[in-house]
């Protein structure tokens, strides 16, 4: 990971650590955990989708499908089979990363806007599968009693257990993140990024690594779906739409596509912005989102990262600089 990104894991690791303990006393905003809790859930998401995007180069619309595969195989197998919870999240997230390899062998051929338009169809298509498979997923209106998780036989049920809980899952998936960009497979990603045509012609199996970073972001999506099944204990399609696709993206966007801690800070501002600080805007939401996006490209095409001083790292130039001399 190199010795910056560790020391900026250790303070960004003590700051969520200290964190419910810094709202609490305050009851205003003493539910701010929670809204951490959808922070921690959503950033696993994000985080595979910089992979894919910032570096990587590949557009997806999909990752909200992937998200409701790994939230419906969770529910359905703990709710109507009753298997285990800790034992369905990895076959959630098996799932989904089959599915994602059976989609993205054929897609990942394309480039560009087709690229986004057949990732695009293939979650309209999970989205209705979903809504219209009643007996399995219940349609419409979704699945409920979905059983909580469990730790040495005890229910987590408190926000804070379940804050802790995700967050050193999201800890675990940064740490393997950053060692992937760090290694000879992050050195490809960003040839692809940049030329894919030049990376071919000396030898980098692009069609591979394009189809191992997409079932990766699905994999890390489906166990946020998981997560999410089992903290809220019901789900129901429209948590798994288009709208949460672009939500996704723009998370990842707003923070910086080009930088994993980008994606990370983008999703808990997000998060913030559509659970607390837009509300009232909750009919307008598309626009708002809309809104935001455009002002971004404009603006801050960097996403805020950008705006960080460069012997800061966190961008990817500054990752791609380093990569030499620790790898």
């Amino acid at each position: 990971m190199g010795k910056k990104n560790w020391l900026i894991m250790l303070g960004v690791a003590v700051f969520i650590g200290a964190f419910p303990w810094l709202v609490a006393p305050f009851k205003a905003v003493s539910h701010y955990t929670d809204v951490m809790v959808f922070a921690g859930i959503f950033s696993l998401v994000s985080v595979g989708l910089s992979l894919l995007m910032g570096y990587a180069g590949q557009i997806s619309l999909a990752q909200a499908a992937f998200f409701g595969i790994g939230a419906y195989t969770s529910a359905i197998l703990t709710s109507k089979l009753g298997i285990n919870p800790w034992l369905a999240i990895p076959v959630g997230a098996s799932v989904s990363g089959a599915v994602a390899w059976f989609v993205g062998v054929p897609a990942l051929r394309l480039k560009g806007h087709y690229l986004a338009m057949a990732t695009l169809g293939f979650g309209v298509i999970v989205n209705i599968v979903l809504g219209e498979e009643v007996k399995w997923t219940g349609g419409p209106s979704g699945m409920a009693d979905i059983p909580a998780l469990r730790i040495a036989g005890h229910k987590i049920v408190s926000e804070t257990a379940w804050y802790y809980l995700v967050w050193s899952v999201v800890f675990l998936a940064l740490i393997f993140c950053f060692h992937i960009l760090h290694s000879r497979v992050g050195r490809a990603l960003r040839a692809i990024h940049e030329e894919e045509k030049a990376a071919e012609s000396m030898g980098v199996p692009t069609a591979r690594y394009k189809v191992s970073i997409f079932v990766l972001s699905a994999v890390l999506a489906a166990i946020a779906g998981s997560f999410y099944a089992h903290y809220v204990t019901c789900v129901n399609p429209s948590s798994f739409n288009l709208m949460w696709s672009i939500r996704f993206m723009l998370m990842v966007m707003v923070g910086g596509m080009q930088s994993l801690w980008g994606a990370l800070v983008g999703t808990i501002l997000m998060t913030f912005v559509g659970n607390e600080w837009l509300q009232v805007f909750a009919e307008f939401e598309i626009l708002v989102y809309g809104t935001i996006l455009l002002l971004v490209a404009l603006f801050v095409p960097g996403g805020i990262v950008s705006l960080i001083p460069r012997r800061i790292p966190g961008r990817r130039q500054k990752v791609s600089a380093s990569e030499g001399a620790g790898s």
